[in-house]
């Protein structure tokens, strides 16, 4: 009996792409119950958007505990990513018009190098809203302007989030400090001396 060479081959190519195909399962398998797929996300409830070649990623603030209030006059953590794949840029401020008096960012600018993610993500704030001008109440949204050197400015309207559940652990902005005007303490004049006469 002989087998006809291209009917041989069939077979032989289907193995082939059969062995190809189970490749990434076998892989997968491998990491059994410590794969990364197998762990649970949470999912990004912050703001995002693409400006020119800048990726805006998970932009929030975070709020009060559950359902609570910051006051006038407090601070809040500001939490976002960045993700540059143009030419390098530099984030140079960010403004929270309505909502605080300035935006302070550590380092005070944010440079983007070419294909470059620069993350402010937490638990620990890199950006603090001081100042708050009004009440900023978790669930709510606030207004954020962007500007970044070479792209311009963007305008964003991001949210308030519960300092609960999954941002529990995220750390609140620091307690602004008063400014504390020193006193002056006035001394009680020293008696004049006395001219003793002499007899």
């Amino acid at each position: 009996m002989f087998w006809n060479s291209r009917a041989s081959g069939s077979p032989r190519r289907l193995l082939i792409v059969a062995a190809a195909a189970l490749i990434p399962v076998l892989a997968g398998c491998e990491a059994g119950n410590n794969a990364p797929t197998l762990d649970w996300h949470q999912p990004t409830p912050g703001a995002g958007t693409q400006f020119r070649d800048i990726a805006i990623r998970n932009v929030f603030v975070l709020g009060a505990p559950a359902l609570g209030t910051l006051p006038p006059g407090a601070s809040a953590s500001l939490f976002f990513a960045l993700v540059n794949t143009g030419s390098p840029d530099r984030l140079i401020s960010v403004q929270a018009p309505g909502t605080a008096a300035a935006v302070t960012i550590a380092g005070g600018t944010i440079r983007l190098g070419t294909s470059q993610a620069v993350l402010l993500t937490g638990p620990q704030p890199k950006a603090v809203l001081t100042g708050l001008t009004r009440t900023v109440t978790s669930g709510s949204t606030i207004t954020l302007v962007l500007s970044f050197q070479r792209a311009g400015s963007i305008t964003m309207h991001v949210p308030v989030l519960a300092m609960m559940n999954a941002y529990g652990t995220y750390s609140p902005a620091p307690t602004p400090t008063p400014s504390v005007t020193p006193r002056k303490h006035h001394r009680a004049a020293a008696p004049s001396p006395s001219a003793s006469g002499s007899g």
